[in-house]
């Protein structure tokens, strides 16, 4: 299952009939145009899973169309966020900012690739919580260095299309009983012919210290779900653990005793220190073992530890001060319930 025009491939003939008529009007910035005729529904469905597979389609907001009795099409009209010329000067901005942003990776291979991607997202845009509209688009990331959880899918999504990474944007649900307000969306990625989650924005709400964090770089339906509600339309598996940014870069953890020696010698360089536990459940009983192994490594050098940790996925963040807080620091990552409409 390729991921190129994901959403496209769940239509039926014909609907993908009328998702080409959309396309073609958008993209040629018609002011209404002809497709065959669907329920209300089923065309708000189209446009939105289009705008998915085609985030170069940053400037329509929603549509209204005219219908005739016995007619098989209807006339669809766009809402534009802006006028045709500004339209064009923008695409001509953004077409100008991806190829300054990915020239010099068109012959690096996907890892390389897909960290220059994330690394992007997390120093180079930061949440609006303000969420104007261009930052659900491609232009907030890219032109305005502002984003949201789709915006900087989004913006993910267009990178990987002219990198040649096999990309599409997952939608989930909102959870108004947990308190989730908002869909979130962020990507899955088809690296080497296997499939696997990339949330940039939880990664970039995660940082501190300047570090990146990478959390959510390459994990599992079983990981991700941890902490993400399900999705919208059906994903592929994503089931390889061994692929992972910590996987990959040795910086999971599965004894005790191990925590101590990894953070005295981090402690000696003065640098923070992020790792993954992978050993026993992560209990409060065991958070309070690997603690006193976190102080005891800080402790080894004269240092004092400061300790951020993201439950889910149990990321430890151990950064060093001259006085050792209170209590550890829950890092949630959550970009303050942002939402995919």
């Amino acid at each position: 299952m390729a991921l190129e025009d994901y959403y496209y491939q769940q239509l039926n003939k014909y609907d993908r009939q009328v998702y080409h008529s959309m396309l073609k009007g958008l993209e040629g910035l018609e002011a209404s145009f002809p497709v065959p005729r669907e329920t209300p529904e089923i065309l708000s469905d189209i446009f939105f899973k289009l705008r998915l597979d085609h985030p170069e389609i940053f400037y329509v907001s929603g549509f209204s169309y005219r219908a005739y009795p016995d007619a098989d099409q209807v006339l669809l009209s766009p809402d534009y966020l802006f006028k045709k010329k500004q339209i064009q000067e923008h695409q001509k901005a953004i077409e100008a900012r991806l190829k300054r942003l990915t020239a010099s990776m068109l012959s690096a291979d996907d890892a390389k690739k897909e960290q220059y991607i994330h690394d992007f997202i997390c120093s180079s845009v930061t949440y609006d919580k303000l969420k104007k509209q261009y930052s659900h688009e491609i232009i907030g990331p890219l032109t305005q260095g502002v984003g949201v959880c789709e915006g900087i899918a989004k913006t993910v999504k267009i990178l990987c299309d002219r990198l040649g990474i096999h990309c599409m944007i997952a939608i989930s649900e909102a959870a108004p009983e947990k308190g989730i307000r908002y869909r979130h969306a962020w990507n899955v990625l088809q690296l080497g012919g296997t499939y696997t989650h990339l949330d940039a924005t939880f990664d970039n709400s995660l940082q501190r210290n300047g570090v990146i964090r990478y959390d959510y770089y390459n994990i599992t339906d079983t990981q991700i779900f941890r902490d993400h509600q399900p999705p919208i339309t059906p994903l592929p598996a994503c089931t390889d653990s061994r692929i992972s940014w910590y996987a990959k870069n040795k910086q999971i953890l599965t004894k005790p005793e191990d925590v101590a020696n990894r953070v005295s010698q981090a402690a000696r360089k003065g640098k923070d220190y992020v790792f993954q536990w992978r050993g026993s459940y992560l209990t409060r009983e065991v958070l309070q073992q690997l603690c006193s192994q976190i102080d005891a490594g800080a402790e080894a050098k004269g240092k004092c530890a400061a300790i951020g940790l993201n439950w889910p996925q149990a990321v430890f963040q151990v950064s060093f001060a001259q006085e050792r807080p209170a209590q550890v620091e829950l890092q949630e990552a959550d970009e303050g319930n942002s939402e995919a409409e």
